[in-house]
């Protein structure tokens, strides 16, 4: 094989590496687009590379057309549109693909390169996390090798050799784009595309389906890291660790909606009551970096009394249900420093008419569970707290089941969960329990967000992952206002006291992992990487124009606002070009040592007033130099004559340049000086 592999022409073995290099341009892309794309791709690419390793020819224009439309009409089909990230994005992926299939002249391959180059960017686009960047750079460092090899025309130059000319260009360039990241201004439409894909896996959502997700997904990516400025960083209690999101109030039966959604309104949702936000003891301060969830929310711990310090431009607002928002979504990674009170009371504390959307059900929905609220009211009366209470013992005496696989629910999902099957994840019990209190005439409301998390001992974060999801419930009790009552606690009390998660089915190669690696090893090096991510977070993907505008005070500039950063960009930018001008003139006049030589030859000729023209060839000179000086000249004349071959020999001598200088110096000039002659004529020129 590898014989096979060396013997190759080089267009086949350019034509193979540079479709191996647009695989690794798609395949982290494979997760966002559709299947269909990521098999249709795969075969693309292995049928053109099965065509240059047999040296067969391209397919026919009309069969590139046909795939053309093919690919084009699956794309509409999958996303009923052309544009915008997703549809965008696997068509460029499949134009891609296509295009290797007609590589057939230079230009072809420059079209190959621009669109790699296209489709790496547009891995950004779904996410900028540190191991992204790792693989972006390795495969821009194989596009720039490709296009360095297909400037090299003549001979078979080795993909070593590419690799390490594409190795200095990116170093050569490094010092720009380092420029350009650091004062290049950060306008917020710049960085960031707005989107919407997040449901069937555990995370947030505006919007909640009971009973329609038959198994959890649980996404162990990171949501949110949080560094407690407590003494020696230590987080508040396990049971207070509830980072707030949305609130649903609204319910159709079998999906809640938050305030701000749309589908709201169209129930009827009335504007709720005020906050009446009233808070005790010393806040708990933190510094919060979330990850962009492409919605307008901020995650807070539960909860704050006044806004978060956001970065400059971005303001924040309070909804009546304690959920803090911004103005537009968040797009990219978003650092901002809170303090929350964890003793706080909110909500009126008499019951007004501004409660009663919180008492809404469907009509004629969940019949048995209204059934069951006739039943205990009547056994225990109308005191709210006893009625949660008996609710609460229910879940937990009542043979209830938490568990990542409910299945699917049908109508009255309530009932379905209540008497049927007695199982699901925080949503299903969440969702159960509120109905139940409206059913109970007692005002309820689920939150949703993130509870608990894990410090990494490495940085001192404390961790917040996407499938630390979790919903909990508000209930409205007289005098004391909402008051949160999480009755996941009541069916899996590991849950909520000691963090306790179900985990979630191993893959193939997180089992072979496994039984290779011990999971104390593992998860130290799960440790390390995400300090390391952390980092690249930091100080990478969070450095906005706040960062940038201190940057430019610690330079000594007073009030500096993003002029001031298009200032510094000019200047360095002009710097760069003279620096360029400098280089450019330096290699124009840059001598070579041979030259170099030379020119040290003609300055002793003409001490010796044996000045010769300086365009003659090394052997015309010693002929020359023989006829004027005789035996004298016969060790300059040697000199010449193995400068000459040093230079111009098929087998060159081993002396260099520097050797040939020092032997230059040591011939006798004083032999050979000759007396000068006044209007004495110089050798005829040429040889």
């Amino acid at each position: 094989m590898m014989q096979r592999l060396h013997s190759l022409p080089r267009d086949t073995r350019d034509t193979l590496f540079l479709l191996l290099v647009v695989a690794c341009c798609i395949a982290p892309l494979v997760a966002h687009i559709p299947p269909w794309a990521s098999v249709l791709g795969a075969l693309l690419l292995l049928w053109r590379g099965a065509l240059a390793w047999r040296l067969h020819p391209l397919p026919s224009r009309p069969v590139i057309w046909l795939l053309l439309l093919a690919v084009t009409g699956f794309t509409l089909a999958s996303f009923r549109t052309i544009v915008g990230p997703d549809a965008g994005v696997t068509l460029v992926v499949m134009l891609l693909a296509l295009k290797t299939l007609e590589l057939r002249a230079r230009r072809d391959a420059m079209v190959v390169f621009f669109l790699g180059f296209f489709t790496l960017l547009s891995n950004f686009l779904f996410s900028q996390a540190l191991g992204v960047a790792l693989m972006m750079l390795l495969a821009l460092l194989g596009l720039l090798t490709a296009l360095v090899n297909a400037h090299r025309p003549a001979g078979r130059p080795s993909l070593a050799s590419s690799l390490a000319a594409a190795a200095r260009m990116a170093l050569l360039g490094a010092p720009i784009m380092l420029a350009l990241f650091v004062f290049f201004p950060r306008f917020a439409p710049l960085w960031g595309v707005p989107g919407d894909d997040t449901t069937g896996r555990s995370g947030l959502s505006g919007q909640m389906s009971v009973g329609a997700i038959a198994q959890l997904a649980l996404d162990d990516s990171v949501a949110l890291r949080v560094r407690f400025h407590t003494p020696g960083g230590e987080p508040p209690p396990q049971s207070a660790l509830y980072f707030r999101g949305p609130v649903l109030s609204a319910f159709n039966g079998r999906d809640w909606y938050a305030l701000l959604q749309p589908e709201a309104r169209t129930l009827g949702w009335a504007i709720p009551a005020p906050a009446e936000l009233q808070v005790q003891g010393e806040p708990v301060r933190y510094e919060m970096t979330m990850e962009a969830s492409r919605r307008p929310w901020l995650l807070t711990l539960d909860v704050p009394a006044e806004p978060p310090q956001l970065p400059q431009g971005m303001r924040a607002q309070m909804t009546p249900e304690l959920q803090w928002v911004t103005l537009r979504p968040v797009t990219s990674v978003l650092r901002y420093e809170a303090a929350s009170y964890l003793r706080f009371r909110h909500g009126p504390r008499e019951r007004t008419p501004m409660l009663r959307p919180y008492l809404q059900l469907p009509p004629d929905s969940d019949p048995r569970t209204r059934a069951l609220a006739q039943s205990m009211r009547a056994e225990l009366g109308g005191g709210a707290q006893a009625l949660v209470d008996a609710a609460l013992q229910r879940l937990r005496s009542g043979g209830y089941r938490y568990t990542l696989e409910p299945g699917a629910y049908g109508q009255n999902t309530a009932d379905t969960f209540w008497f049927d099957r007695k199982e699901g994840f925080c949503e299903h019990i969440a969702s159960a329990f509120v109905v139940l209190m409206r059913a109970l005439d007692i005002p309820a409301r689920i939150v949703t967000g993130y509870q608990g998390g894990e410090m990494n001992p490495l940085d001192g974060y404390w961790t917040v992952r996407q499938s630390d999801a979790h919903a909990w419930t508000e209930v409205w009790m007289q005098e004391r206002g909402w008051v949160r009552v999480d009755p996941t606690g009541a069916v899996a009390p590991g849950r909520i006291g000691t963090l306790q998660r179900l985990q979630a089915p191993r893959g193939a190669f997180g089992t072979a992992l496994g039984a290779v690696i011990s999971p104390s090893m593992l998860q130290r090096l799960r440790s390390v990487w995400e300090a390391l991510d952390n980092r690249w977070t930091q100080w990478v993907l969070n450095y906005t124009q706040e960062r940038q505008l201190d940057l430019l005070k610690r330079l000594g500039l007073r009030d500096p606002d993003w002029r001031d950063l298009v200032r510094v960009l000019g200047l360095l930018a002009a710097a760069a070009a003279l620096a360029g001008a400098a280089w450019v003139l330096r290699e124009r006049y840059r001598l070579d040592p041979w030259q170099r030589l030379m020119q040290e030859l003609h300055r002793h000729l003409r001490r010796a007033h044996l000045a010769l023209p300086e365009h003659l060839p090394a052997r015309t000179m010693a002929r020359h130099l023989r006829e004027a000086a005789g035996a004298d000249a016969e060790p300059l004349a040697d000199w010449l004559l193995r400068l000459e071959r040093a230079r111009y020999g098929a087998a060159p001598e081993e002396a260099s340049p520097a050797e040939l200088r020092r032997a230059l110096r040591r011939l006798p000039w004083g032999a050979l000086r000759q007396p000068r002659r006044p209007g004495a004529a110089r050798p005829e020129n040429g040889g």
